[in-house]
């Protein structure tokens, strides 16, 4: 039976990320990146594209799981007519190579268990050779090897391309599986101890959410919301990934399915808003580092997203052999995007900086030079239609969310050189920018009529992006063109009290068929406007509301269905998350981490 996308839990290693199913199959695993081609893609397809189940021999879901404590290690417990058993699921945090540890556990009577290993290189295309070597199941192709073993030794063979085992566990009893990934071309890992590694792994987890700052209510969803945003960090470089999963659909069967192992720097200040806010310095640090690497050069040459380590060629292509999640296709890798012109990027680049500076954390010398670049740039390019940030795939618009984003840019340039006279730049000359941006965007970006601005000049859409409006300073939350768009947002975009960030009319508006679900952070940014223009209550009581989509371990995808009551879109998802601590926290604290004074 197919999982839906919210059966699946996620496991990591701060540098990719597996699905696990709830009934016991890892069936998305890209290695040895998240951005690298997956070798379990059964996600996208069907069992014959790879996947690693693992469970009792007479299948089905288990009966309850969750992680341990403030980790990432998934426990999954199935109880059966025999007894009670439960698997234990997680990748310790990689020295080199990169691991999947499975142990299996008896807890109760005895359970015949079954597994079967299906690897399947270059997202499901690719059938390696299997061989024996020293208790060592070895899968070879190309440039990728895989080592499987067990702790003791069970009973495996081979059938119909695949790696089948089957052996009981009785109360007490354990058996541990460890899968390895390495370059084929080098020698095999060292071994690990997969009992060592779940402890190490649990100290480590529980060790940086004891860093937490955040006491106020639901402390539990934070948590596990801040693990998230952790586990889709790539170590090495700091950049965040929005996804770790490509083409999962934002319409059951639908066409609208895209790659989002990409790091985004529409995330950036919300995202150092939230790990600032939460104590997390280190990883605020390492992500304002990326940026500068990312977007440093020629400021004409700015992408709205990069790769993991800051890569700019990121083609799009069409997987033809997967038919996509529940027959949702074309399935994607790469992401066209990439070449779109979105000016509100260097906003939200100047308001990252902005943040970090404010925040105290310790400036990079080159970083105000690079960013009077960037602000050279956009003035001479703030008055063009472009995308916007939701990356329509139609014709370029002046949407009024990328002219307010110029705003903040030329607003944060003013606002740091009145706070260092000393640091080069003219003052009056952002000023006259910032004003006369804003002069425009509420002459041509809003509707008098219906109180409300609009998506884009001209337009009679409403746009959700324009809830941010309060949020980063454009106006003051007592405004009535707050309350107005607020309201106007709300009445014709709500899909039973839950938010979509645009209509979708047709192909006049974003170049694509078909519909999306509503967008979960969307609900989010709505839910900060209310508490900003004083519906407090509207305001916590959507929070709870939005609660209630993850789950049953706490994850959020990008989109939801409110009719069929279900995740859309690609899962778990940076932004959807961010949404969720930066909302926990302005309710809390009366503040949110990016609401700035009226300009």
């Amino acid at each position: 039976m197919t999982q839906r996308i919210e059966d699946y839990a996620l496991i990591g290693d701060l540098q990719t990320a597996a699905l696990v199913g709830k009934d016991g199959s890892i069936d998305w695993l890209c290695l040895p990146r998240f951005d690298s081609g997956a070798c379990f893609a059964a996600l996208l397809g069907d069992d014959d594209n790879g996947h690693w189940i693992l469970g009792p021999a007479e299948g089905g879901d288990c009966t309850r799981r969750g992680y341990v404590g403030d980790s990432l290690v998934l426990e999954s417990v199935w109880e059966t007519p025999s007894g009670t058993v439960k698997v234990t699921d997680f990748m310790p945090q990689r020295d080199t190579a990169p691991d999947i540890v499975r142990i299996v556990e008896g807890v109760s009577g005895e359970v015949a268990m079954a597994g079967t290993l299906r690897l399947r290189f270059d997202y499901g295309s690719v059938v390696p050779w299997m061989r024996r070597t020293n208790g060592h199941r070895v899968a070879v192709a190309g440039p990728d090897s895989v080592w499987l073993r067990s702790e003791p030794q069970v009973k495996t063979w081979g059938q119909h391309f695949s790696t089948c085992s089957t052996f009981t566990v009785a109360e007490g009893e354990k058996v541990a599986f460890v899968m390895t990934w390495h370059p084929s071309h080098e020698p095999r890992p060292d071994l690990v101890d997969p009992y060592e590694a779940l402890e190490n792994s649990l100290t480590d987890w529980h060790e940086w959410s004891a860093r937490c700052q955040y006491e106020g209510p639901h402390r539990d969803a934070v948590i596990r919301s801040l693990i998230t945003l952790k586990a889709l960090t790539y170590r090495p470089t700091g950049g965040i990934v929005a996804a770790p999963t490509t083409s999962l659909p934002e319409e059951i069967g639908g066409v609208r399915n895209w790659d989002y192992r990409f790091c985004w720097l529409r995330d950036s200040t919300l995202t150092l808003g939230a790990l600032l806010a939460c104590g997390y310095v280190d990883e605020a640090a390492a992500w304002r580092d990326w940026l500068l690497r990312a977007v440093a050069g020629n400021p004409g040459d700015l992408q709205i997203m990069y790769g993991l380590a800051g890569e700019r060629r990121l083609p799009e292509a069409e997987l033809v052999w997967l038919r996509g999640h529940e027959d949702s296709a074309p399935v994607r890798i790469g992401n066209g995007a990439v070449d779109q012109l979105q000016l509100d990027v260097y906003g939200e680049v100047m308001d990252s900086l902005h943040l970090a500076a404010t925040a105290g954390l310790a400036g990079e010398a080159h970083a105000w030079n690079l960013q009077l670049s960037l602000l050279g740039f956009l003035e001479s390019r703030w008055r063009e239609p472009d995308e916007g940030l939701w990356e329509v795939r139609g014709p370029r618009r002046h949407f009024v969310h990328s002219k307010v984003m110029a705003w903040v840019a030329a607003d944060r340039a003013v606002r740091t050189l009145e706070s260092d006279p000393k640091l080069r730049g003219d003052v009056e000359r952002w000023r006259r920018m910032r004003d006369e941006v804003h002069r425009e965007v509420c002459e041509k970006g809003y509707d008098p009529e219906r109180n409300t601005f609009t998506q884009s000049y001209g337009s009679t859409e409403l746009d959700a992006a324009t809830l941010l409006i309060p949020q980063v300073g454009f106006l003051p939350p007592d405004d009535p063109r707050v309350a107005g768009t607020v309201d106007a947002v709300r009445a014709e975009l709500s899909r039973d009290g839950l938010v979509r960030r645009y209509s979708t009319g047709g192909p006049a508006v974003d170049g694509l068929p078909g519909d999306e679900g509503t967008f979960i952070v969307c609900s989010f940014w709505l839910a900060d406007s209310l508490r900003l223009i004083g519906r407090v209550e509207e305001a916590e009581a959507l929070f709870e509301r939005l609660l209630t989509l993850r789950n049953d371990v706490g994850l959020l995808s990008e989109e939801y269905d409110p009719v069929a009551g279900r995740q859309l879109g690609n899962f778990p998802q940076a932004f959807s998350h961010i949404g969720l601590v930066n909302t926990a926290l302005a309710l809390a604290r009366g503040t949110g981490p990016r609401q700035q004074d009226a300009g």
